[in-house]
C-alpha cells in the first residue's frame, strides 16, 4: 500500500474481530492488500480497556479503496444506513461476490442486491449495466426494471435485461 493517505477513508468499527474480518476480505477480493497495523498501549487503558499489545487498527485496501479496521469493542454495530457497493461487470461476478459475502452472513436483510456479511457490514452487489437501465429517459423501461429489481435479493442481470427490453 502507498504511504500517501487517501483524503476520505472508510473506518470499520469491529467488536474485537478486526483481524478476522480483514483476513476474510483479503480472501474475497482479488485486489486486496494489508497495510500498517497499530496496537493499543498502556496509555488510555482506563478509557479503552484494551490490553497492551492488542491490535488497535489495520489499514487495508480492497480494489484500490483504502479502509481501516478498528478493534473497538461492542459499543457500536453496523447498520444498513451505510453500505458498500460492488459494481460488477457480469452475472458471474455478481454471483461470486454474493456467494462469498453471504457465507455466514445474511442475504435476507434487504432486497435489490443488498446483503450483510458475517460481520454485519452491508454490501450492495450490483451489475454495472443496471446503472444505465435505471437512468434511461424511457420511463416505461425504468418502470419495468424497477418492478423486476424490487422482487430480487441477489440481482439477476439476465432478468433485469429482459425487463428492460420488455420481454
Amino acid at each position: 500500500m502507498e504511504n500517501k493517505i487517501q483524503k476520505i477513508t472508510a473506518n470499520f468499527w469491529f467488536n474485537m474481530n478486526a483481524e478476522e474480518a480483514v483476513n476474510f476480505y483479503m480472501s474475497v477480493f482479488k485486489d486486496a492488500k494489508i497495510g500498517r497495523k497499530t496496537h493499543y498501549v498502556k496509555e488510555g487503558f482506563e478509557i479503552h480497556g484494551m490490553p497492551e499489545g492488542t491490535v488497535l487498527t489495520i489499514d487495508f485496501q480492497l480494489e484500490g479503496q483504502d479502509f481501516v479496521a478498528l478493534n473497538g469493542g461492542d459499543q457500536f454495530s453496523f447498520t444498513e444506513a451505510v453500505s458498500f457497493i460492488i459494481n460488477c461487470d457480469s452475472q458471474e461476478e455478481v454471483d461470486y461476490y454474493w456467494d462469498k459475502l453471504t457465507e455466514g452472513g445474511d442475504e435476507n436483510s434487504q432486497v435489490c442486491g443488498w446483503l450483510k456479511d458475517k460481520f454485519g457490514v452491508s454490501w450492495q452487489v450490483v451489475p454495472i449495466a443496471l446503472n444505465d437501465m435505471v437512468a434511461d429517459p424511457d420511463t416505461e423501461k425504468v418502470e419495468r426494471v424497477m418492478k423486476a429489481l424490487l422482487q430480487m435479493k441477489k440481482l439477476d442481470l439476465h432478468a433485469l435485461q429482459q425487463a428492460y427490453d420488455g420481454k
